[in-house]
Formats: C-alpha cells, structure tokens, sequence
C-alpha cells in the first residue's frame, strides 16, 4: 500500500513538475512541424474576398516592403510579448558580428536551456552557420545561447547588443532581455515593429536564405543531423518565403510571414492567436484579403502630374517684394515611397492637396520651405512631401533701384521723342 502511494505521490510531483516546466518554456510541439489543413490554406479562395475576414489574433499587421507603411492592423502598436519571433533579432545581431563559419563549443548554461531545442549538449561543438539554422528552422533556445554567449559573453550581454541595434531601427516600442524570447515581463515589442525589423532583417540575404529554407542538415560533433522549418506556410501558401513562429503562454501563438506575388511584397505579421489553427488561418486569411484586394499605384507619378499641373495655375501668382526677379522655380522633396499597394474601392478616393504660401520678401534663399503636397486616401492623409524653392531671389539694392529708375526715364524718353 505504501509503495502504491509513493508511486502515486511521484506521478503526482512529475505532473506538477511538467505543468509548471510548460508555462515557463515554448511549447516544443507547438514549435515542431505541423501539417497544414487543405482547408485553411483554400480559405484564400473565400467567397467574399473583399470583407475584412474575422481575426482571432490579439494583434497584427501588414506592411509592405518598399515603403514600411501599415497596409492593415489591429493593436498593431500596442506592447506584447513575442516569444520566439525574438529569434528575427538574435539571428540579425549574430549575421551582423560575427564569422558564420567558425566553430564554438556549447556552454552548459546553453545546453540546459528548455523549451524548443536543437538538440544540443554541452561541449558540442558547431559552427556558428548552423546555429543560426538551428535557431532559425527548429527555433533551438538551446542554440540561442550559446550563439549569445559566443557574441556578447553572457545572455545580458548580447541583449544589450539586441537594444543597440532596436535603438538603431528606431524600435521605440521594443525591448530585449534574452536572445530566445521565454517569458519576461520586460521583454516585449509590437506587431509593426516586430515587422520593420523583419523587414530590415530580410535585406540581409544570409537571413533571407536561412529563413526561407525548409529542411537543413547541421553538423554536431562531426555528425549530420536532419532540421525542418517549423513554419507551416513556407511551401505551403503561394509567394511565402519566411520567416519565424513563436510560442509562450504569455506570448500565445505567434507567426511572422513574407509573402510576395508579382510586384507587392509584404510582411505580415500576427501575434496572441490562441492555437496553432488560429495563428495559420489568421495568416492566410490576411495574406490572401491583401493580394485580394490591393494593387500597386504609382504615388510619384500623381504627384509629379498635379505638382506641373498646379505649378501652370499658380506661378504668376507669386510675389517677392523687393526681388531681383519675380520667377520663382520649385522642388518637392524626393518621394521616398514612389509605390504604394491602395486598396482597388479607394482609388478613385485618392486626393492629391498642394497647399504653398506664395508671398515673400526678398531675399529668399534656395531650398526655403515654403509648402507641401499632402496625399490622402478617402480623407486619411498618409503621406505628405515638402516644397522648396529651386534658387536664390536676391534682394534689390540701391543701385538696382538706380537701373530701374534709369530705364524708365529712357522709355519716356523715348516716346516723347517718337
């Protein structure tokens, strides 16, 4: 009886146990390869395609590529924990720092580390390459200390080389304190920032080829070992070419996605869906309502015919009192976001606003601000380009005033005489 009872007093510890290792660590089946329903990846092919479809994530957004601008998104700024997505800016720091081909040996501290694993344990030794894979494909918490370690000695080390480079991005909103993502209070970003730097991180073609690769083979100890992609839209949905899941229970299930199709290129991105179900359904029905319902327009080309156009109207109109000249040539500064994916319904709602003061003294030097071109779409403005003057208008002076005067006194010379 008493043995019965120890036995069950240890099952009941190691449940406890096992329960309590689950809320402190990603879920390493959520992390493992996951077959994707027929059904969720049809849902591109949704009757209704132009409404907004119904999200479970408690936050997301997509972004396009060459311009960084918010297509679409909810609670797209708002603070949360991001669990394994983490991983974009640890393999950034590390691509950015350090020789992918050299060999370091696994710490303790990195072996023990729980959660989702590659597999490692301590005194491995393994390039730097495969780490990234490691981290990147099967999402190794283990793999990402020990590359933390390598490139800034210690995990607080390396996060602090994280910061500096969010600092550098402009990630205001986002925070770094392990390079793997497990749950802490201070460690947290947003959907459009988790986005911008996905963004940036893909300019890197090192990362663009790790993440968009669907199985690995790494190299421990002078040993192979097969890896595959945890993300379960790489080769399964049309233009999908990365980047990383993620899971805590702080975190619920995340997913960062690119996706290109003929000229749009996006991110999108969605984090706090409650299964693995939802954060793949949540993905593919966005991704397919944007290549639904958006097309590329030539935003400099509007603006570059309304700017001539508005200059034929309005240039007499000005006045620089006391000028040398009374032409004034204009500029507007270089549209930075030359195309833009606008919703196909809102095109026609697409106003063009040239607002310029057109009264100076003189002198006015060149590249003086004087204006700008506001561009909105169904009264949302989203971008707006200043205007400058092309040259400098000197002031008159004395003698100027003399000419002036000189030449007047010969025109009335002149037609008294005629």
């Amino acid at each position: 009886m008493r043995k019965k009872f120890l036995l069950i007093l240890y099952l009941f510890i190691f449940i406890i146990f096992q329960i309590s290792s689950f809320s402190l660590c990603d879920d390493i089946n959520d992390e493992a390869i996951i077959d994707v329903d027929a059904d969720i990846i049809s849902s591109s092919n949704i009757e209704n395609k132009s409404k907004l479809p119904d999200i479970n994530s408690r936050a997301y957004v997509i972004i396009d590529r060459n311009t960084n601008l918010a297509i679409l998104g909810k609670n797209e700024n708002t603070k949360r924990k991001m669990a394994s997505t983490t991983k974009v800016m640890t393999a950034t720091v590390i691509i950015e720092n350090c020789d992918l081909n050299e060999t370091i040996e696994v710490s303790k501290k990195a072996a023990g580390t729980g959660g989702s694993r590659l597999g490692l344990k301590t005194g491995d030794k393994i390039t730097i390459r495969d780490l990234l894979y490691g981290l990147m494909l099967k999402s190794g918490n283990d793999a990402a200390v020990a590359l933390a370690e390598h490139c800034g000695g210690s995990v607080q080390g390396f996060s602090e080389l994280m910061n500096k480079k969010a600092a550098e991005l402009n990630l205001d909103n986002t925070n770094f304190e392990t390079p793997h993502g497990l749950d802490s209070d201070n460690h947290y970003t947003t959907a459009y920032e988790l986005a911008i730097l996905s963004n940036y991180a893909l300019n890197n073609k090192t990362f663009k080829q790790i993440v968009g690769t669907k199985n690995y083979t790494v190299t421990i100890n002078g040993y192979p070992k097969s890896i595959s992609n945890t993300n379960e839209l790489l080769g399964n949905l049309e233009g999908v070419y990365g980047i990383k899941t993620g899971f805590t229970n702080g975190a619920n299930r995340c997913l960062v996605s690119a996706c290109k199709r003929d000229n749009m290129d996006i991110i999108c991105v969605v984090l706090g869906a409650d299964t693995k179900k939802h954060r793949t359904q949540d993905s593919v029905k966005l991704i397919s309502y944007f290549f639904n319902n958006f097309t590329p327009i030539n935003i400099e080309e509007l603006i570059i015919n309304k700017f001539d156009e508005w200059k034929n109207e309005n240039l007499n109109n000005f006045v620089i009192n006391k000028g040398t000249s009374q032409t004034v040539q204009l500029k507007f500064e270089k549209v930075d976001k030359p195309i833009i994916p606008i919703r196909r319904d809102l095109i026609d709602s697409i106003n063009i606003s040239i607002n310029c003061k057109n009264n100076f003294e003189a002198p006015v030097l060149k590249d003086t601000l004087i204006g700008n071109i506001n561009i909105t779409i169904a009264e949302n403005s989203i971008l707006t380009y200043n205007i400058y003057t092309a040259q400098t208008i000197s002031r008159k002076s004395s003698f100027s005033y003399l000419l002036e005067l000189l030449k007047k006194y010969n025109l009335i010379l002149e037609n008294c005489l005629f």
